[in-house]
């Protein structure tokens, strides 16, 4: 699934994107746990998350994740962005709730990370 059906499909909006819209994805992780996205994503997973803290930013350089998409309308604010910016991190937001967009990215064939 590349970035850009993944804004499609949850309706996401775009905060920053230095990567461009052709990025793959192939697996999703759903956590406001960051010691949970640590033990189970996958590198190169997409990142839902309701937590907005810079931590949310370290955890997936940690991972080796590239997106971080931002449930229930959140949106995180100054030294998250200028963190994720200096990252190369894609920052979503999008207003659905986390489990409905876990299912939405589910039904077009992203799977979880601790999926086989």
């Amino acid at each position: 699934m590349t970035l850009s059906e993944i804004i499609e499909a949850l309706e996401a909006k775009v905060l920053l994107n230095p990567i461009g819209n052709d990025l793959a994805v192939d697996r999703a992780c759903a956590s406001d746990l960051m010691s949970d996205v640590l033990t189970f994503a996958t590198p190169g997973a997409v990142l839902l998350t309701g937590l907005t803290t810079p931590q949310t930013v370290y955890t997936a350089e940690m991972a080796d994740i590239h997106v971080i998409c931002y449930v229930r309308g959140k949106k995180p604010q100054g030294e998250t962005l200028r963190l994720a910016e200096e990252k190369d991190v894609v920052l979503l937001s999008t207003d659905l709730p986390m489990y409905e967009s876990c299912g939405r990215l589910y039904l077009r064939g992203l799977r979880g990370c601790v999926e086989r």
